[in-house]
């Protein structure tokens, strides 16, 4: 198998393509307000769909993709507009290619990103905040430029830079579901890289679960996957969690925006939030013997017998995140 890349890209066990509208403060379908008046819609995309291969926390080794400062530090100089950098940025990600790249040794080392499906819009809030304010950066990252470029980067933020005082719960929800997305994300797209997809499968079949639990154990939460077609018996969803399920394939229907949702009981508050396929996730859950490989889909038999999450598309909802802390 090539090896894969990742450039501009978000990819996880489960990817999420949310946030079709501009609104910072919205109510879920079940009623719940998501409090984030004031900060900029593209800081949560980015988040969401970048971080998970492009966080500035992973290790050097451990990295599949540049951190998100190296492409600000490439693309955007001290006479680059936001209306050019926005255009590159698109150009880019809506279509990927090596004629297109401007960073030669992240091709090199992690070669050409995959097509992905964004929503423009999406990809125009992200470059706003890229743009407009400054983000996180590895502490090794400017020694490591000035070593390479003998020149200095752009990460100054041009407007007053977002600084939250006190997380909402919905942010500290999402927080511990990225993270975590996060940490299955890299570890399996290292053994995609490594050995391919059916190597994956047994990674997802022997360590997800362990990975999930250590995050868990670290965020002192319960930190559930689950859904309405279980691969894996264990994450089958209970009845509220199966309402929430379909209310969030309502709104992805409709285009609509997607939120967290948040309940408390008590000391304790619960979290849900969606599990959205995008492309890469049809190579072991889309239509069998087209785009889950004969191959793949023979190991797939082994490992779960009694499969259920085959043949969906992309942008379907595939299941939640369901995470319950202590407020």
């Amino acid at each position: 198998m090539k090896k894969l890349i990742v450039l501009f890209i978000v990819l996880s066990i489960f990817s999420c393509n949310q946030a079709k509208k501009s609104d910072y403060s919205k109510k879920s379908s079940q009623g719940i307000t998501t409090k984030e008046v004031g900060i900029p819609p593209g800081k949560k995309l980015l988040e969401t769909k970048c971080y998970v291969c492009h966080n500035h926390t992973t290790p050097h080794d451990e990295r599949i993709a540049p951190p998100m400062i190296a492409i600000k530090a490439h693309y955007i100089h001290e006479n680059t507009s936001e209306e050019e950098f926005t255009e590159s940025f698109q150009n880019f990600v809506l279509n990927p290619t090596k004629q297109k790249a401007i960073m030669k040794g992240a091709i090199k080392r992690f070669g050409v990103m995959p097509y992905q499906k964004f929503e423009e819009e999406d990809l125009k809030k992200i470059a706003n905040y890229l743009y407009n304010y400054k983000i996180e950066e590895p502490g090794w990252f400017k020694e490591h430029w000035k070593a390479k470029q003998g020149k200095n980067y752009i990460n100054s933020g041009r407007k007053t830079s977002y600084i939250q005082s006190n997380k909402t719960l919905e942010e500290i929800g999402l927080e511990y579901a990225m993270e975590t997305k996060k940490t299955l994300g890299k570890n399996l797209m290292g053994a995609i890289q490594k050995k391919g997809t059916l190597h994956a499968l047994k990674f997802c079949n022997e360590k997800a679960y362990k990975l999930t639990d250590s995050m868990a154990t670290k965020f002192n939460a319960t930190i559930k996957r689950v859904t309405d077609n279980p691969r894996n018996l264990n994450n089958t969803a209970n009845t509220e969690e199966l309402n929430i399920i379909e209310g969030y394939k309502r709104i992805v229907h409709n285009n609509e925006t997607i939120n967290p949702i948040t309940k408390q009981a008590g000391s304790k508050t619960q979290f849900y939030y969606p599990i959205i396929t995008n492309s890469m996730c049809l190579q072991c859950h889309g239509t069998p013997n087209t785009q889950i490989k004969p191959e793949t889909l023979k190991e797939l038999t082994l490992l779960y017998p009694t499969d259920k999450a085959q043949g969906y598309d992309v942008n379907q909802v595939r299941g939640i995140w369901s995470i319950t802390f202590k407020n």
